[in-house]
């Protein structure tokens, strides 16, 4: 966090002189909103107030401290800092948000995305760059979650979050607890598994299962990969997102594959939980803060991206979701629980083995889409009904036609 020198402070002291009533001071150079959280002063936060500015954040679901058990309510202390209103909604999956923007949904402001939907979106035209020096913030961003593939220079994202991938499960609803992709194929588990409802982290398991990237370049390799989702599929009790939280928690099921963040969040509410990083590999996921090309208040989205990155911001928000922050001086002020949490921060055993989304061209996109939409109505069971059903048609077809030649020939010779 930057400092605050006593000449600034002076130079500042007006702009403050409209919220410091309601913001009093904590530490030199900072400000406090709430007993948990304050925030740098050398930024000018008010230059909003009285304007009548709005910000339409679309977020993923429980991906914010909210107030809820006692929590921080980030986006309320952000309104009260700045002035600014901020509608917040929520998304299940970067394909939803992805398809919802792509529709023509005008009018958000900042935006989600992980690692690989940045890169298809940027190269698509819907973001907007970056100001960085609205988001002096970033310097607090770990180098090791900068510069990516996905976005050389940052030029339009700022890492908010990072998880890896792998199995919960109830450790009193299985014999065997599962250790690996592969187990997810076992007869073991028919009808108490949860699978990824989306294209990407679903290939991404089947990809670690075949000892594959994750990131296909050839239509063989989606086929590859889907074929074996396909043979899966029958085991399988359904394909999930945010309702994972409930069916793991109330023991509806017994496997699951999920983020390492509400892996957290699921053994706090059920301790008969537990996680588990699959021996193949983990899919590690870097979430994003972006500003969508149509937005009309970018530097107003840039401060609150800026706001997000804030130490005590972070800490909040790690502490409440149980995602791991790519600021090392935000972990370090994290609970001794978390800060120490083999699933928050796996050693290098797991992320030795982890993969990064990366961007896939257009025909490779659109082939994984048309596949996994075919592998989604895939019923192995069904179709084989239905086979049967055609054959048996086929043989009283056929004996039908055989009959009445017999009966024509009796009547002739008759």
């Amino acid at each position: 966090m930057k400092r605050f020198t006593r000449f600034a402070a002076l130079a500042l002291s007006a702009v403050l002189l409209c919220v410091a009533c309601a913001l009093p001071a904590s530490a030199a150079g900072t400000i406090a909103l709430s007993d948990e959280v304050s925030v740098s002063a050398d930024y000018d936060w008010t230059r909003f107030q009285g304007k009548g500015v709005t910000l339409n954040v679309y977020n993923w679901g429980e991906y914010i401290s909210n107030g809820a058990d006692e929590s921080p309510d980030v986006v309320a202390l952000f309104q009260q800092l700045t002035g600014i209103q901020v509608n917040y909604t929520t998304f299940d999956s970067n394909e939803t948000m992805y398809a919802k923007i792509k529709s023509g949904a005008a009018g958000y402001d900042v935006i989600f995305p992980s690692e690989y939907m940045v890169a298809k979106m940027r190269d698509e035209g819907m973001l907007a760059p970056l100001d960085l020096t609205n988001i002096p913030n970033f310097a607090l961003i770990d180098e090791e979650y900068t510069d990516q593939a996905y976005d050389p220079g940052n030029r339009y994202s700022v890492p908010y979050m990072w998880c890896t991938t792998g199995i919960i499960y109830n450790t009193t609803m299985v014999s065997r607890a599962p250790t690996a992709w592969a187990d997810l194929w076992s007869e073991d588990y028919t009808g108490d598994i949860l699978m990824f409802n989306n294209s990407r982290d679903a290939f991404a398991i089947a990809a670690h299962k075949l000892g594959m990237s994750i990131n296909p370049t050839t239509p063989a390799e989606v086929a590859r990969a889907i074929e074996d989702l396909k043979l899966q599929k029958p085991l399988v009790q359904a394909y999930v997102m945010d309702e994972i939280f409930d069916k793991m928690e109330g023991g509806e099921a017994a496997v699951g594959v999920y983020y390492s963040g509400d892996a957290i969040t699921m053994i706090a509410d059920n301790p008969d939980l537990a996680w588990v990083f699959p021996q193949e590999g983990v899919t590690l996921s870097i979430d994003n803060m972006c500003i969508p090309v149509g937005s009309a208040n970018r530097e107003a989205a840039e401060m609150f991206i800026n706001f997000m990155c804030e130490v005590d911001v972070g800490v909040a928000n790690c502490e409440y979701i149980g995602y791991s922050s790519p600021s090392t001086t935000v972990r370090q002020n994290l609970s001794e629980e978390l800060r120490t949490s083999p699933i928050a921060y796996p050693g290098d055993e797991v992320m030795d083995k982890a993969q990064l989304f990366t961007s896939l061209s257009a025909e490779i996109n659109d082939e994984l889409d048309v596949q996994w939409s075919e592998m989604k109505s895939y019923n192995a069971g069904g179709n084989a009904y239905a086979m049967l059903l055609l054959l048996v048609a086929g043989v009283t077809l056929a004996g039908f036609n055989i009959w009445r030649k017999i009966r024509k020939k009796m009547r002739a010779n008759y």
